[in-house]
């Protein structure tokens, strides 16, 4: 009982000490000459401020410190350069194919999720009887624990008594072929993985995508219609440029969501020898070895593969991502 009181005394503590401090820094820039908005914006965003630099920005400089050391999880850390860099890429015999199987997964399961969101979207688009049912149940998907989904994923491409196997099992009798080990053999991983991406189709991307859809004017396709536009000419001409910056948030976001897949692989368990995903490599480095400069070293060359693709989508969008500003010769 004793502990269950000095843990709610300390998480009573904790808003208090937040208003002291906002408070503090209200007077302090009122003493500065700041105007009452000014101070008072001041001391609101000091929450999240505090927030941000104990839990954001500190957690990811020192990792960027930890990642030019050789530091264990328990143990004092020595300055070593660039020698955990120069290890990755020379040496680890993990690094590389870590590398190619998180680009692969992301490459190939990224268009199937942003294309496939789509036509869900344009789909529950439609005016009908009990649209509302089949988009919260389509939605579903994005409250699921994705633990329990990643066993439950588990089960189904169970290589003797899953029911994927057991509902293909006349095609592989037909094609003369046994069953498939999907997490057993390294050439079925990716392919399950690929399959599995497919659920990431419904739940938030679906809904992002119908926002879109519902935001395009129906004046629009009238117009189109009276010209005599088909359905897929609505589609290219209308529907993608008026919806383009929604898509590329989606393909944004999908793409950092590929290359940082990892519960469901923690969970799924593939053999090792089909490579790791990238994440996997940092959890195992940093918590199970206990190389947390190595971790932090794969972590960062993580960051650098996305931000060099997020900048690399973004110097493409001039070509095809159409805002109403845009004024365009």
């Amino acid at each position: 009982m004793e502990h269950y009181i000095a843990t709610l005394i300390r998480w009573l503590l904790v808003p208090v000490l937040l208003f002291l401090i906002a408070g503090a820094l209200y007077m302090l820039c009122k003493k500065a000459g700041w105007t009452k908005r000014q101070a008072m914006g001041v001391a609101l965003v000091s929450p999240w401020l505090i927030g941000f630099l104990g839990f954001t920005a500190y957690p990811l400089f020192h990792s960027l410190y930890l990642s030019f050391t050789d530091s264990s999880l328990f143990g004092q850390s020595r300055w070593v350069g660039l020698d955990n860099y120069v290890y990755l890429f020379t040496q680890d015999i993990e690094f590389w194919p870590s590398i190619r199987i998180t680009l692969l997964y992301a490459a190939l399961s990224l268009p199937i999720g942003v294309v496939g969101a789509l036509l869900i979207a344009m789909l529950l688009n439609n005016q009908i009887r009990g649209i509302g049912t089949f988009r919260t149940i389509y939605f579903l998907p994005a409250v699921l624990p994705e633990v329990a989904v990643a066993l439950l994923w588990r089960w189904m491409f169970n290589s003797e008594s899953g029911i994927i196997n057991y509902s293909l099992s006349p095609l592989f009798s037909l094609l003369g072929t046994g069953k498939p080990d999907w997490f057993g053999d390294p050439n079925y991983v990716l392919g399950a993985f690929i399959i599995m991406s497919v659920w990431g189709i419904f739940g938030t991307n679906t809904v992002v995508f119908l926002a879109g859809l519902q935001g395009v004017p129906r004046s629009l396709y009238e117009a189109a219609e009276i010209d005599g536009a088909n359905a897929f000419t609505k589609f290219r001409h209308i529907t993608v440029p008026q919806i383009s910056p929604v898509i590329l948030l989606q393909v944004i976001m999908g793409m950092i969501g590929a290359l940082q897949i990892f519960t469901i692989a923690m969970f799924v368990r593939p053999t090792s020898s089909a490579g790791k995903f990238m994440n996997q490599l940092v959890y195992e480095r940093g918590f199970t070895s206990l190389h947390m400069g190595e971790a932090s070293a794969i972590a960062w060359v993580l960051f650098v593969i996305i931000l060099v693709l997020t900048l690399l989508i973004f110097r493409s969008t001039p070509a095809w991502v159409h805002y109403e500003s845009d004024v365009r010769k």
